[in-house]
């Protein structure tokens, strides 16, 4: 593949390193030292095309105690064989590495990393780790995807997350092509936001559970991510088979328990419920004094706990809402071929 004089890419500067157009490179990019004197490293693979394009960064394990990205990254660049059309890929399985090795969600000082970003250079150890992501990795591209899953004790449905009154963010999205497209507003302090606040435009990609490989999640975040690199015309390939049936979201919200007790499921991930049908069951150790929790709209379920000793308050199912205003509905993104 020959590129002409304009179109020609540039080598791609990450954490001390140049990347050729048309090379690959994995480096480590060092972040803090540890207690023990050990320098601790965040890896990292640049894929460079031979052509200018997108510049996007896949992103995994901002909490530590979530894999399924770390592998969703790892095949991507296994699959990954033919060289870039143009564009470059940025690819970081750990970010908090702190928070991988101990298997926490947290870093060190108990801080969430996806709420401490941009960061800062002189701040606290999330704050520094957060500030290095940005500026060496995030604030060097223009787009991104930040695979998370659900937290310790949940799972959720695979879905897309983004502002999706943006429309690059939501061409973003509807490229990934995941069973649910959900209107999410950024939070303060997320990688998100601060990728928001700088003109570039990203989604995240949530599904299945912390500490394991689901491998249906799996398959689908690396066929997204191919998606998307397609859409941004940095692979000559659309992925393979037959696209999902995408259900947009506009808002959603966690059903919580009104007290503590025993629950019982009723209902599964991706499931459609009716305002008033049951979800589940709260009930007493004897299995009487039983109330039943039901669903306040019509809605899909898109995430739940699994732990069935819950107190008053803890969230039982997040349910997104599917009862719009004149004009809007849950129809697919894009028609499904």
């Amino acid at each position: 593949m020959t590129a002409s004089k304009a179109e020609r890419n540039e080598p791609f500067e990450c954490g001390g390193y140049f990347v050729a157009p048309g090379q690959r490179l994995r480096f480590d990019m060092p972040v803090a030292l540890l207690p023990t004197h050990t320098q601790l490293h965040i890896p990292v693979t640049v894929v460079n095309g031979l052509k200018r394009g997108p510049r996007l960064w896949i992103s995994a394990a901002v909490h530590g105690d979530e894999l399924n990205g770390v592998e969703i990254i790892s095949r991507v660049l296994a699959q990954l064989k033919d060289p870039l059309r143009r564009g470059t890929i940025v690819a970081v399985p750990i970010v908090n590495v702190f928070g991988f090795i101990g298997q926490s969600r947290y870093l060190p000082d108990r801080r969430d990393l996806n709420r401490s970003f941009p960061g800062s250079l002189r701040g606290s150890l999330a704050a520094r780790v957060a500030h290095l992501f940005m500026t060496e990795i995030v604030e060097r591209c223009t787009h991104g995807i930040d695979l998370h899953t659900a937290a310790v004790d949940r799972s959720n449905l695979p879905q897309v997350r983004g502002e999706l009154e943006d429309p690059e963010t939501r061409r973003l999205a509807e490229a990934f092509n995941a069973p649910v497209m959900m209107q999410s507003p950024t939070r303060p302090g997320s990688l998100r936001s601060a990728a928001s606040k700088r003109g570039i435009s990203s989604v995240v990609f949530e599904g299945g559970e912390a500490q394991r490989f689901n491998e249906s999640v799996i398959g689908m975040g690396t066929r997204g991510i191919f998606g998307v690199l397609h859409e941004l015309g940095m692979v000559a390939k659309p992925p393979r088979g037959k696209r999902t049936k995408t259900t947009f979201v506009p808002e959603s919200s966690w059903i919580r328990a009104r007290r503590g007790g025993l629950w019982q499921l009723l209902v599964d991930e991706g499931e459609t419920v009716k305002s008033g049908e049951a979800l589940g069951v709260i009930g007493d150790p004897f299995g009487a004094d039983r109330i039943t929790v039901r669903a306040p709209f019509d809605g899909i379920v898109v995430g739940k706990t699994n732990n069935p000793v819950v107190h008053g308050g803890d969230s039982l199912v997040h349910l997104g809402k599917l009862t719009m205003s004149k004009g809007e509905g849950p129809t697919p993104s894009r028609p499904a071929s």
